[in-house]
């Protein structure tokens, strides 16, 4: 995939912004528009329900399931999330079933206090799991990232204690606005190239 060092540099927004939503879809549908005609799009929802911070992952993938879309393949949701103990034979299954794909990670994550409620977007894997110490194989060719809450000092309680209500706003704009730039890509494409 060949950007200009403009779309090369991760984006990051506040959730809260008036126009997030826009925002996130236009850089979102510059990246995807670099796909070759027929990559087959899989996006892989990191997280799990059994912590409220955690939970930005499958949120997102369930509003993703609901737009029961052919465009994209979708792992993650709050019925079948995907975390650290499946994540390593998901991985696998997505390479077996959609070689060549271009995956889409998207997990939760802790930050600075200036920047809970930001949603990032960047080229390259997110890294599901270093934010409590784990290593876990990095997920994905591009990733969102929403900062659901601080780092650096328990971070596994805190997860426990993030606001559902900010979890929710967050996975509303990132699986509206995912899927829109999914919607524009595959649109601006002749029907021949999409099969």
């Amino acid at each position: 995939m060949k950007l200009s060092s403009l779309y090369e540099s991760p984006l990051k927004v506040p959730y809260q912004e008036p126009n997030a939503s826009g925002i996130l879809t236009n850089r979102l549908t510059v990246l995807l528009n670099g796909l070759s005609g027929n990559q087959r799009i899989v996006v892989v929802c990191v997280g799990t329900d059994r912590s409220t911070g955690d939970s930005l992952g499958p949120l997102i993938g369930t509003t993703l399931g609901n737009y029961r879309s052919s465009h994209f393949e979708l792992y993650g949701t709050l019925e079948e999330p995907v975390h650290a103990m499946n994540l390593e034979e998901t991985l696998n299954q997505i390479h077996r079933q959609h070689p060549h794909s271009f995956v889409i990670g998207i997990d939760a994550c802790l930050g600075q206090v200036t920047s809970v409620g930001n949603i990032q977007v960047g080229i390259g894997p997110v890294r599901p799991g270093a934010g409590v110490n784990k290593q876990l194989p990095p997920v994905g060719d591009m990733h969102i990232t929403g900062i659901v809450n601080v780092g650096g000092f328990m971070e596994y309680f805190v997860l426990q204690n993030t606001r559902l209500h900010l979890v929710m706003r967050m996975a509303d704009v990132i699986a509206h606005s995912l899927f829109s730039a999914i919607m524009n890509c595959r649109s601006s494409r002749p029907a021949a190239m999409q099969e």
